[in-house]
């Protein structure tokens, strides 16, 4: 952990807008039951404020506050907070329906957005810039003698500052003086950068107001400015889980509040709450329907694996030489890739998460160019856990025969008028009984899991529970065109964990019927624990199979 830069001040914001500028974004469509999902878990997260969105403005978001405000879900560590803008040019606060819906809202806390930016002003609002004071002005106190408070965001304030600095002071001044409890400071178009955060922050400083930052990622430095903006004097920080908004996104709260709890060593969440945030990312990512980044700091997929053999080697000796933190200090876990970089460090660290001993070195020389020597024929198991731990077990003479494939066969029939049938034949036997299934779908790969579905499940009901949830061919020989030879990637899901089987062939079919049967003997060995870990299934326990033949694969 670093020294901080220094104390934390008190108090200390931690402000979520996902559900009004994160939802923003291109694709991203949450209905009401979808916000109060993300509610609770960002309550549970811990953050201090939740910006539920704009009352008034939409039907969803009046429908929302009205829902919470009726107890929908009980906040236990968050405030809710609603959205708004300043009331309208020539109006009083007190009659504006846009502010009425604030206090309506019955959110104790309102956050307006005011116009910072001269320009903006008199070209958006169509006003003078002494009218825009007073409409800060106007709404802030209006707001504050109905019983709410309010923080004021500064749209466009860095531009703004660098057109016309006395006056985008002058809109901090006034939202202050007027009782805004903290005044944010909007990098609204993003094109900012950390050095011109902190000098203009700095600046604001001399305001007295208390301050706050909030950050879009168009220079792709979000969360680089926001971190410069805490260490100029902001003591409020917005942000959106997984960086969530329009155009590039807004600053990931995520990776600013693990910064700040890790690197700075404050304390912003409830206790335990950071070895959370791994979870509750990817349960909200599952919410929006937007897939999390393996990318991602701290809790996406890809953030501690390690895949050069010299790293494993280091890790063997110390985790810590190759990772900046502990990965199970925000709920996250290391991982070893398993690919033509191995070394045999990887391949005993690989094995050892998947619960085999592979402490033997020349067992774990042997593997490693059994690894090496598929890679090079095309296959690849950095995200294929379940085809290298299959490609393990058979090494270590651990793999049961669960089901022997006789033969597979798949016709395809057009019928013109651009109708076509796909029909596959499988031939197996599971448990003694040999099963002559004909399966039909929309298309091959289609029919062909079908088929295997259905012949195995007299033997095995579980596979009733087993669904192909994604598909993916490359072609690996640039150049040679429709004769190339290609990789399959299969996904499958039992309801509880998804794994990843590989396949590689000349023939696109043949590639897929390796990748597929094997993602259903992978399933088949984990039946018994099908969150995870080593398969309860054993060789010794595999019944044996009649008419042992090999696969026509």
């Amino acid at each position: 952990m670093s020294t901080p830069a220094r104390p934390a001040p008190v108090p200390f914001h931690v402000y979520d807008t996902t559900l009004r500028d994160g939802s923003q974004q291109e694709g991203l469509n949450l209905s009401v039951n979808d916000k109060l999902a993300i509610t609770a878990l960002l309550d549970e997260l811990g953050v201090h404020y939740i910006e539920g969105g704009w009352p008034g403005a939409n039907p969803s978001d009046t429908a929302y506050f009205a829902a919470m405000a009726d107890g929908a879900v009980p906040l236990q560590n968050a405030t809710l907070t609603a959205f708004g803008f300043t009331r309208r040019v020539g109006m009083k606060a007190a009659d504006d329906p846009l502010t009425a819906a604030l206090r309506d809202s019955r959110a104790p806390v309102a956050c307006i957005v005011a116009k910072s930016h001269d320009r903006h002003v008199e070209q958006a609002l169509r006003t003078t810039l002494r009218e825009n004071l007073a409409m800060v002005a106007d709404t802030v106190s209006h707001l504050r003698s109905e019983g709410m408070r309010v923080f004021v965001d500064c749209e466009h304030f860095f531009d703004g500052y660098r057109a016309n600095p006395t006056y985008a002071l002058e809109v901090v001044h006034t939202a202050a003086e007027a009782g805004a409890e903290v005044v944010i400071l909007c990098d609204t178009n993003g094109g900012m950068l950390p050095p011109w955060i902190t000098e203009i922050v700095g600046a604001a400083g001399t305001t007295g107001a208390n301050l706050g930052i909030h950050c879009h990622n168009d220079t792709g430095c979000a969360v680089a400015n926001t971190m410069a903006a805490v260490d100029a004097g902001a003591m409020h920080v917005q942000g959106t889980i997984n960086g969530y908004g329009e155009r590039t996104g807004n600053a990931d709260l995520v990776t600013v509040v693990a910064n700040l709890e890790l690197k700075y060593g404050w304390k912003l969440l409830p206790a335990g709450a950071l070895q959370e945030v791994t979870r509750l990312s990817h349960a909200i990512a599952e919410v929006t329907n937007v897939p999390p980044s393996a990318r991602q700091p701290y809790v996406g997929l890809s953030s501690f694996a390690h895949k050069a053999g010299l790293h494993a080697s280091a890790i063997k000796v110390d985790p810590n030489l190759y990772q900046h933190i502990d990965p199970v200090e925000v709920g996250n876990d290391m991982r070893m890739l398993v690919s033509d970089m191995a070394g045999r460090a990887n391949i005993q660290i690989k094995g050892s998460e998947l619960g085999f001993d592979l402490s033997d070195r020349e067992l774990a020389a042997r593997i490693t160019e059994k690894v090496k020597e598929a890679e090079a024929a095309g296959y690849t198991y950095e995200s294929a856990d379940a085809s290298f731990e299959l490609l393990l077990r058979r090494e270590l003479g651990e793999l049961p025969t669960l089901f022997d494939v006789h033969s597979w066969r798949v016709f395809t029939q057009s019928h013109g008028g651009g109708e076509v049938d796909t029909e596959c034949i499988v031939r197996l036997s599971a448990k003694g009984q040999e099963q002559r299934v004909v399966g039909e779908g929309n298309g091959p790969v289609n029919a062909l899991d079908h088929a295997l579905l259905n012949a195995l499940q007299p033997a095995y009901p579980v596979v009733d529970r087993f669904e192909l949830v994604d598909y993916r061919v490359r072609i690996l020989d640039q150049g040679h065109g429709t004769d190339a030879t290609v990789r399959v990637l299969i996904q499958t899901t039992n309801g509880h964990k998804i794994w990843t089987t590989v396949g590689v062939g000349q023939n696109i079919i043949e590639a897929s019927w390796e990748a597929l049967s094997d993602g259903y003997l992978y399933g088949l060995l984990h039946a018994d624990n099908p969150t995870g870990g080593k398969a309860a299934v054993t060789v010794a326990e595999a019944a044996p199979s009649v008419n042992p033949e090999p696969a026509a694969v």
